[in-house]
């Protein structure tokens, strides 16, 4: 979580609204997206499932970083709180659904690595490529990057 805050410090407010393709989400509604994704982590460890046709609508873009950043410190802070749990309660079931039919049952433990931070990392991916179209320093995620060594 500390290298996706640090990608997201890197957010230029004047550049939120760009997007690579017409069809791409925009610079800002990326990093939304990833300053939200920690909040999943409540669902998958204090619920049994989660019906993907109950989903809230999309979050509306937030138009700075620093209200990018608070919310993501508040989504990590508020999920870091939540593991705290005895191995039976991580090894638990965990369905995913979609309009009442089951996608995947999982261990509550992997669920969160897989549904959680594989997302999570995924869009790192895709912010760290937004910031490279944009001549945005891109910082060292898995050892030096050609911005920083």
């Amino acid at each position: 979580m500390g290298t996706t805050r640090k990608l997201l410090a890197r957010l230029p407010d004047d550049k939120l609204a760009w997007k690579p393709h017409p069809k791409s989400m925009s610079l800002g509604g990326l990093a939304t997206h990833l300053s939200n994704l920690p909040t999943w982590g409540a669902t998958i460890l204090n619920e049994l499932s989660f019906d993907l046709a109950a989903a809230p609508p999309n979050l509306q873009e937030r138009t700075s970083c620093t209200e990018i950043l608070e919310a993501f410190d508040a989504s990590t802070k508020q999920t870091r709180a939540l593991l705290d749990k005895t191995d039976g309660e991580l090894m638990a079931p965990w369905t995913l659904k979609r309009a009442g039919h089951q996608v995947f049952t999982l261990p509550r433990v992997a669920a969160f690595r897989t549904f959680l931070l594989y997302h999570v990392v995924h869009h790192r991916g895709q912010l760290s490529v937004y910031l490279r179209l944009n001549d945005i320093p891109v910082p060292a995620i898995y050892g030096p990057s050609a911005d920083e060594g």
